[in-house]
């Protein structure tokens, strides 16, 4: 396995807890202990994920992922402490793909590292899907409603993906994180809510319905 970890943390032992076992599964891990740092590293070499804190010293995870997005379209995974509605929220709208908050299960930032580069090895899609004002370019990851762009995280993409390949099936948000998300992790499911909730926003329509009880789906 040959991919590259940047973690971008400013305490040591988080960043000891996540090097030793990232780098035993075989990833390559390089540390930074501040935003600043993290940009320069970012700058140094390719990375194929960024595991980032939001508490940063310099320059805050919250801008360090707004930075980066500017030229890259690297998997971001937030670790931090903020764990309400609100906090999530942002994260995501500064595009980042996944949100773990501490304290965290080392098992399950595995898992999340796993199921990311899993998703991302799928990125070869072709074609493109139209739908009322929706028109979907798979193979460009690009999104369009009403004829303007609307950017989307990876996560958002592949959830209205597997909605409009499979119009009128409902998904429960069970079906969802293993379909989308890659993993089966019971109690994750407030994080499907959030990102179909962000969705919703981001189309501004009503296409995605709940199903009481059951979960989602986007008419046929």
């Amino acid at each position: 396995m040959d991919k590259k970890i940047l973690i971008i943390e400013d305490e040591q032992a988080i960043q000891k807890i996540l090097m030793e076992p990232l780098t035993f599964e075989g990833y390559q891990v390089t540390a930074a202990s501040d935003g600043l740092e993290g940009i320069n590293k970012f700058h140094e070499q390719d990375f194929d994920l960024i595991l980032l804190d939001i508490m940063l010293p310099k320059i805050d995870g919250y801008t360090v992922c707004e930075m980066i997005r500017q030229e890259s379209q690297i998997p971001i995974i937030l670790l931090t402490a903020l764990d309400t509605e609100e906090d999530q929220i942002k994260g995501f709208d500064k595009l980042a793909d996944d949100y773990i908050t501490k304290p965290f299960s080392i098992k399950l930032v595995l898992k999340r590292v796993e199921a990311l580069f899993r998703r991302t090895s799928f990125d070869n899609l072709s074609g493109t899907i139209y739908y009322k004002e929706l028109v979907l370019n798979e193979t460009e990851r690009r999104l369009y409603v009403s004829g303007k762009e609307v950017v989307l995280t990876r996560l958002e993409f592949e959830i209205l993906l597997l909605f409009l390949k499979n119009r009128g099936r409902v998904f429960t948000r069970d079906d969802l994180l293993n379909l989308v998300w890659g993993y089966d992790f019971a109690g994750d499911e407030k994080g499907v809510n959030f990102h179909i909730m962000n969705l919703r926003r981001k189309l501004d329509t009503d296409y995605i319905e709940t199903v009481r009880g059951v979960g989602y789906r986007i008419a046929k």
